[in-house]
C-alpha cells in the first residue's frame, strides 16, 4: 500500500499533498479518460504520459502550480482541468525564503528503529574512531601530467596483486575480423554476436584484508585559478581521511600549483593525529621516470602490508555515514526511491549515525523547510548564504537554478527545477539539519548534514566521498552507470521497468511503491538490510563489480 504521506486516489494517478493542484500519472493515460478525485469528476483534455502531471484545476496565467504542497511553477498560459503539464504551459517558480522566517523545528520523532537497534556491520576500525565499510588504498596524482604514470602503475599492479576486475562478459572480435576479411556485408557484420561469457577466474587478492587499490585521475592541479588547486588539495585530503581509505601514494611533478605542501597542510588541518601511511613522490627529484615509478610501487607495496593488518570487526550502525544522491531522475523519483532514502536516512540518524544531503541546485524551492530544520540560526544562515551565492554566480553566467533539469529529466516528467527539487529533497528525510558544509568541508557532527555540491552526478558523488561518506545511495529513474573509487555506491531504481531492463547496473528496486505493493517503510527496511550486507563486505554492488570508479573534482565554476 501507499504510505500515509501520499494520497493514492486510484491505481492510475497519485495526488501527493492535499494542497496540490497537479497530480501524477502512474501509467499512460489517454485524452478523454475519466478522472475522479474525491467528489470531483472530469475528463482528460490531452494525453498524459506515465510519470507526467496534469492539472486538476483550471489555471489562469500567473497562477501558482503546487506539488508536494509547495510552489513548483506558475502558469504561463491558461491551463484546463485535465490538461498535461509541459514546458509550454508552466515555468519555474518557487516560494521565497527568508532568515527572519526561521522557525526552528520544534520536535523531531525518529521512525521506529527497533528492528535495527542492536544491529552491527563488519567494518574497518580507524584510530580516530571512524569505521570504514571498505579498506582501500589510493594512488593519487597531484597534477594532470601524472595521469599517465598513474595508469602505468594501475596496469602494473592490479593484476599482479590480484585486484584486476574480471568482466562478466568479454567481447571477442575474431569472428568480426574474419567476416570482414571474407567480404561480409554491413548487415552481416552487424549480426555477429560478440558477447561471450567470461570463464576467467579472478585472482585471489595478495592482501586478504585490502578490498581494493584505486587509481584517481583528474585534469587539475595546475593552470586555471590557483584557488582550484587549493580546493583540489582539500578534496584529496578528504579522500585520504575517508574511513574507507587505509593510506595513499601521492604522485607529484614538482612545479605545479597543487604542491605537496598544500596537501600536507590540508591533511594536518582535518586530521592532525592521523596515523595513516601516506607516501609522497616527486618526479622532478627522481633520477628517471622508471626509478620514480619503481619507488612508487615499492612504497605502495609496503603501505599495503600495513593496511592488511586491519581486519573487519563489528561496529554499530551509528558508524555509517550515508551519502544521498540522485541522477537520471524521473517523474517517480520523488514518490518512490527518494522518500525511501529519506526513511533510511532518518533511521540511521535516529540510531546516532549520519547522512549527507548534497546537490544544492536541487534544493531550490525547499529552502525555507530546510532552514527551519536547522538546529540553530547560524546553520540556517550559512545554508541561505551558500545557496544565494551559488545561484547568483550561476545566474550571472547565464544559467540559474531554473536551468537545472536535464533533457532526460524533462522528458520523464520533471518539467521545472522546483518539481525536481521538491522530490530530490525527500532523500534527506525529516530529521534536523545539524550542520551545513561547504564543498570539501568535513563531516564532524552526527546527524543530517547539508553539503554544497553541484547537481552533476559525478561531481556530487566525488564531493560526498571527500566529505566523509563511507557509503553512497544513488537513486535513478533513467539508469546511470557510475561509481566512486573510495566508497561503494548502491543504485536504487524508482520504477520496476527500469530495474528489469538495467539490473546489471542497478542494485535495488523501489518500483513496488508505485505499484501499490510496498510502502516506503517496507522498501526502506529492505534497503537498510542490503546496506548492512554491503557495509560488511558480504555483498558487492554492481558499481564495484563493474569497476566504475568515477572521480571529477568541482572547480566551483558554472556547474548545475
Amino acid at each position: 500500500m501507499i504510505p500515509s504521506m501520499i494520497s493514492k486516489t486510484s491505481s492510475l494517478i497519485l495526488k501527493i499533498h492535499p494542497k496540490d493542484n497537479i497530480v501524477v500519472a502512474l501509467c499512460d493515460l489517454n485524452e478523454g479518460f475519466t478522472i475522479q478525485i474525491n467528489d470531483s469528476k472530469f475528463k482528460l483534455v490531452s494525453n498524459v504520459a506515465s510519470k507526467h502531471k496534469f492539472s486538476i484545476d483550471n489555471l489562469n496565467i500567473g497562477d501558482s502550480v503546487f506539488m508536494y504542497g509547495v510552489v513548483v511553477g506558475k502558469a504561463i498560459r491558461e491551463i484546463q482541468k485535465g490538461e498535461s503539464i509541459t514546458t509550454f504551459n508552466i515555468s519555474h517558480q518557487t516560494e521565497s525564503y527568508e532568515l527572519p522566517k526561521f522557525k526552528k523545528q520544534i520536535k523531531w520523532e525518529a521512525p521506529n528503529s527497533s528492528d535495527f537497534l542492536n544491529r552491527t556491520f563488519l567494518g574497518y576500525h580507524r584510530d580516530n574512531g571512524a569505521v570504514g565499510t571498505e579498506n582501500n588504498w589510493l594512488v593519487i596524482p597531484l597534477v594532470f601530467c601524472q595521469n599517465r604514470n598513474v595508469e602505468i602503475l594501475k596496469k602494473t599492479m592490479l593484476d599482479k596483486f590480484g585486484y584486476e576486475k574480471s568482466p562478466k562478459d568479454t567481447y571477442y572480435l575474431d569472428e568480426l575480423i574474419y567476416k570482414y576479411n571474407s567480404g561480409a556485408s554491413e548487415n552481416e557484420l552487424l549480426e555477429v554476436d560478440l558477447i561471450k561469457s567470461s570463464n576467467k577466474n579472478k585472482n585471489k587478492p595478495l592482501f586478504s584484508n585490502v578490498d581494493g587499490i584505486y587509481f584517481l585521475t583528474h585534469d587539475g592541479g595546475c593552470g586555471g585559478a590557483t584557488s582550484d588547486s587549493v580546493t583540489l588539495c582539500n578534496l584529496l585530503a578528504g579522500y585520504i581521511n575517508n574511513p574507507n581509505i587505509a593510506g595513499a601514494t601521492v604522485l607529484s611533478l614538482g612545479c605545479q600549483h597543487a604542491q605537496i605542501k598544500l596537501l600536507n597542510q590540508a591533511l594536518k588541518r582535518i586530521a592532525p593525529n592521523s596515523k595513516k601511511p601516506v607516501y609522497f613522490l616527486e618526479q622532478q627529484q627522481s633520477k628517471s621516470e622508471p626509478e620514480f615509478l619503481a619507488d612508487a610501487i615499492k612504497k605502495t607495496f609496503t603501505g599495503l602490508i600495513k593496511a592488511n593488518k586491519v581486519s573487519r570487526a563489528p561496529a554499530p550502525l551509528s558508524k555509517l555515514t550515508l551519502g544521498l544522491e540522485c541522477g537520471g531522475s524521473d517523474g517517480f523519483s520523488g514518490i518512490s526511491a527518494n522518500p525511501t532514502l529519506g526513511y533510511v536516512s532518518d533511521v540511521i540518524v535516529g540510531l546516532g549515525g549520519s547522512a549527507i544531503l548534497s546537490e544544492f541546485p536541487e534544493l531550490n524551492g525547499v529552502e525555507q523547510e530546510l532552514i527551519n530544520r536547522c538546529v540553530d540560526i547560524d546553520k540556517a544562515e550559512k545554508f541561505a548564504k551558500i545557496m544565494e551565492a551559488y545561484n547568483t554566480k550561476a545566474t550571472a553566467l547565464g544559467a540559474g537554478f531554473s536551468a537545472n533539469p536535464s533533457p532526460g529529466n524533462i522528458k520523464d516528467g520533471l518539467i521545472t527545477d522546483a518539481i525536481k527539487s521538491a522530490g530530490a529533497s525527500k532523500k534527506g528525510g525529516t530529521s534536523p539539519v545539524v550542520d551545513v558544509l561547504d564543498y570539501t568541508e568535513q563531516l564532524i557532527k552526527p546527524g543530517l548534514n547539508l553539503l554544497c555540491t553541484p547537481g552533476n552526478d559525478v561531481e556530487s558523488t566525488t564531493g560526498l566521498a571527500g566529505s566523509g561518506a563511507n557509503l553512497i545511495l544513488f537513486t535513478t529513474g533513467l539508469g546511470t552507470p557510475t561509481g566512486n573509487p573510495a566508497v561503494p555506491v548502491i543504485k536504487v531504481s524508482t520504477n520496476t521497468k527500469l530495474y528489469n531492463k538495467m539490473n546489471d547496473i542497478i542494485d535495488f528496486n523501489t518500483g513496488s511503491i508505485i505499484e501499490g505493493v510496498d510502502t516506503i517503510e517496507d522498501c526502506g527496511k529492505a534497503l537498510l538490510e542490503y546496506i548492512i550486507k554491503v557495509a560488511s563486505g558480504t555483498l558487492q554492488p554492481h558499481a564495484r563489480r563493474l569497476d566504475q570508479n568515477d572521480f571529477i573534482p568541482w572547480k566551483r565554476g558554472l556547474s548545475l
